[in-house]
């Protein structure tokens, strides 16, 4: 288990400088996949390297099962970690990187061979780091990670340079570690992956907490969820439309599943085709009121539903006051 408790990190002279983690706070339990989620610059990165005691910090403390990272020996075999796919050195074979991790870190020799088969880099493990792509840099990363055994892994951007293939495969992996009892903290920018892979979140907005709690919690907590409109009468969608969006709403037009007008907001939206098939997507009034439009102007419905808000949503819209790059 992971325990962060009033940690801070400050940069710089007190008083005047940067403050990238602020008074933070939070578990990630075992057994369980936790995203780490916040919008750049947030104070992801610089949290995971307090944890794995990277960096001091300047007041609270991070510990993996009670114990400071540093108080931990062999410390791959406690805590596996992927933070930058490019920090190794390009000259090495994968198999001697590994071979140098595991000398230190008293895990017998024969784990390089094992890690390398389970990210699928048995065949490239002789070759030079230099010549990999991303994504086997992020695999190598991974098997880096893996290659202790230990019941705590850590990973920033995990998925980054993988095809879909390897997003997929990773997703998995890191379900299955999870099932094993271990305690798996995944830092993304992907909203989809973190729908698809974690059971928690832990988001962070300019180094403060926001949120601790499921996926389904923090997804339910949007406010701006969206209702399907399907028209029985195709020729009635652009006048519904055009109501909708005179009070405010915005208006996504679908057809067979696929966007053909943009997503508008008031005052700057592109009219949109409403053709045969047309399935309107309203983010700002809810059913009731869309109804009450629909019979005002004779629109006929085949269809009106809510939709629950999705984790990007509501990510977007809690997080909206600590963007810093905007």
């Amino acid at each position: 288990m992971i325990e962060v408790h009033e940690l801070t990190k400050r940069y710089g002279r007190p008083g005047r400088g940067r403050l990238a983690v602020d008074r933070l706070g939070f578990g990630v339990k075992a057994g369980r996949v936790t995203g780490f989620l916040g919008p750049n610059g947030a104070g992801k990165s610089t949290t995971l390297r307090l944890i794995l005691g990277l960096n001091e910090p300047t007041s609270g403390t991070a510990t993996v099962g009670g114990r400071r990272f540093r108080e931990l020996p062999r410390g791959l075999r406690h805590v596996g970690a992927l933070l930058d796919a490019h920090d190794v050195h390009g000259g090495r074979t994968a198999e001697a990187q590994l071979a140098a991790l595991a000398r230190g870190n008293g895990i017998p020799r024969r784990r390089v061979g094992e890690v390398l088969d389970e990210v699928g880099l048995a065949e490239a493990g002789r070759r030079r780091i230099g010549g990999y792509s991303l994504g086997m840099r992020q695999r190598l990363g991974i098997a880096a990670a893996l290659l202790g055994d230990p019941p705590v892994l850590l990973f920033d951007e995990p998925v980054n340079g993988l095809d879909p293939e390897g997003v997929l495969w990773a997703r998995g992996l890191f379900r299955r570690l999870a099932a094993e009892g271990r305690t798996v903290f995944v830092s993304s920018h992907l909203m989809s992956e973190m729908e698809h892979t974690a059971d928690d979140l832990v988001v962070i907005g300019r180094g403060r907490l926001v949120a601790a709690e499921s996926v389904a919690d923090f997804a339910a907590r949007g406010t701006r969820r969206s209702v399907t409109v399907r028209t029985a009468d195709p020729a009635g969608a652009p006048a519904l439309a055009a109501a909708l969006r005179a009070e405010g709403a915005t208006v996504r037009t679908e057809t067979a599943g696929t966007e053909i007008a943009g997503t508008e907001t008031p005052g700057t939206e592109t009219p949109g085709t409403e053709t045969a098939g047309a399935v309107l997507v309203v983010t700002g009034a809810d059913a009731a009121r869309i109804g009450v439009l629909a019979f005002r102007h004779g629109v006929p419905l085949a269809e009106l539903t809510p939709n629950a808000s999705s984790l990007e949503e509501a990510f977007l819209e809690l997080t909206a006051d600590t963007v810093e790059y905007r």
